[in-house]
């Protein structure tokens, strides 16, 4: 009778304190201030652990060991949860559903009725976007401001105000605030054509951002959850090319390739170029696979080291022979492999983890930047270091090169793209600076024209190289970036939006500026 007792006031014990729990998270809830919102997470979070520890010690030790069970799985869960909002994802406070549930909260405050079911599903329930809806008013991404509590300024200005940028380096973005002042808006070179909701990139790691790929005008690539996505704008169909959440094998043999293959495996970053495509995973797994061709082609772990994430590819056109990729990994090294015969042609390493590589139009130097304020020049034969690039005050994730082989741009979590010229990496050509934090991509354009810029959330960047990267069209909108990727022939810009309730994949078209007599042409 003792146990049951002990049991008992244990119980009752924990009603009350999950009574006093949600009187304070709602009166939390009610003020509305969008940092007491972490407060009620942290208040829910120290409720619960205090009511394992009550229970714990009146309980009888055979249920206190099944409790211990599940206050560990409990710790686990807070732990991730709080390591997901240390970083750049976006928080829960500031995620856009959370406007529906205020607005709820604001029609009782106004003595309004509760929102219907149907009224809430009209809210939540997002359609498409095309560019004659986006002429006539509609928000490219189907928000329904006007429904909402927030007009759309006041939050882009709440998000300026409240986004964390992820830094390494203390301080880093705002060393360059000071310093730095972003070149002059006004560029219209892509516009907008179609918002489409039936796909839904994600993010698997919060500063690995290479997870989209155009393959043509019309033919897009992407990750969603453990599946590699195909999205045709022509036909508006939505297929699954491969899925990694089971077991994937290769269909051929090659020497060094992993017959048994993977399960479940965690995609970092993908790749894709024409009809050949390479995904890389968290403990250094590479899958590659021939777009017109079933079944995997080849499968293997380029290190067991704990450190393994592979965190960039890129595929290209070797001048010696065939097809190339290069795998960046945590594992400090850099290593190429020939996609033909799929054998590792070189490895190279570094004095710390690879972020990204990028190699020059003429295959004679690679792009090497990591977990290091400098990046690297090096020599595409040997891996040895030509010159060092430094100016930057963080890590960096992200490089590229202009196609005419002297001029290259490297992105860093000092929320800066700086554009170098190879031939004189002393200073930097360009400072360009974002608007909410860390630049985790960039592209040029295959004619060189344009350099793509993206942010980790909110702003894609599209810089007019011809005016020495001083005229800009800033495209603007909501949710983090999970990749940016121009068609081979730019015509078309594809962008990635990993959001709770507003994911989807946003296309903008190329602007031509025709003469008059054009049309006789």
């Amino acid at each position: 009778m003792k146990g049951f007792g002990n049991w008992v006031l244990g119980e009752l014990f924990c009603v009350i304190v999950l009574f006093f729990q949600t009187v304070i998270c709602a009166h939390v809830r009610y003020f509305k201030i969008p940092r007491l919102r972490s407060l009620k997470r942290v208040l829910k979070d120290c409720f619960h652990l205090f009511i394992w520890l009550f229970l714990s010690s009146v309980m009888p030790r055979k249920h206190r060991d099944i409790l211990l069970k599940k206050g560990c799985i409990l710790s686990r869960n807070i732990m991730s949860s709080e390591r997901a909002e240390d970083y750049d994802y976006m928080a829960e406070d500031e995620d856009m559903a959370e406007f529906v549930d205020d607005m709820n909260e604001d029609n009782n405050e106004r003595g309004g009725a509760d929102l219907g079911d149907d009224e809430y599903n009209v809210l939540t329930k997002v359609t498409d976007t095309s560019s004659a809806q986006a002429r006539s008013g509609k928000d490219i991404q189907g928000i329904p401001w006007d429904r909402l509590n927030i007009t759309r300024d006041n939050y882009r200005m709440t998000r300026l105000e409240q986004y964390k940028n992820y830094e390494n380096i203390p301080s880093s973005g705002d060393a360059v605030d000071k310093e730095c002042k972003q070149m002059e808006k006004g560029g219209n070179y892509y516009e907008f054509f179609h918002n489409t909701r039936l796909v839904k990139p994600t993010i698997l790691h919060f500063q690995l951002r290479n997870l989209v790929w155009a393959s043509s005008k019309h033919d897009v690539y992407l990750m969603s959850n453990y599946s590699v996505m195909h999205w045709s704008s022509i036909s508006s169909n939505l297929s699954e090319i491969l899925n990694f959440s089971g077991h994937v094998a290769p269909t051929e043999k090659h020497p060094g390739s992993i017959l048994e293959g993977f399960m479940q495996t965690q995609i970092s970053t993908l790749a894709v170029k024409d009809n050949l495509l390479v995904a890389g995973g968290f403990q250094g797994e590479l899958t590659c696979k021939r777009l017109d061709k079933g079944g995997v082609s080849f499968c293997t772990r380029t290190t067991y080291d704990d450190n393994a994430i592979t965190n960039a590819l890129e595929i290209y056109d070797s001048l010696r022979s065939g097809i190339h990729f290069m795998a960046s990994n945590n594992d400090c090294g850099v290593r190429e492999y020939d996609m033909e015969s799929f054998q590792l042609l070189n490895h190279f390493r570094f004095p710390w983890p690879v972020n990204h590589t990028s190699i020059s139009p003429d295959r004679k130097l690679i792009t090497v930047v990591g977990d290091h304020l400098h990046g690297l020049l090096v020599d595409s034969q040997n891996g040895k270091t030509v010159s060092s690039v430094v100016g930057h005050l963080d890590y960096s994730f992200a490089s590229a090169w202009h196609p005419d082989g002297n001029i290259f741009a490297t992105g860093n979590q000092d929320k800066t793209c700086r554009v170098w010229d190879a031939r004189k990496v002393s200073t930097p050509i360009a400072v360009l600076k974002g608007n909410l934090g860390a630049v985790r991509s960039i592209r040029f354009s295959s004619d060189g024209r344009f350099m793509v810029v993206a942010e980790p959330a909110d702003f894609v960047h599209v810089y007019d190289t011809k005016a020495d990267y001083k005229m800009r069209q800033e495209i603007d909108f909501f949710g983090e970036i999970s990749g940016v990727s121009l068609s081979p022939d730019d015509e078309a810009l594809y962008i990635g939006i990993w959001d709770r309730t507003y994911a989807s994949l946003l296309q903008y078209n190329k602007r031509h500026q025709y003469g008059y007599m054009d049309c006789y042409l």
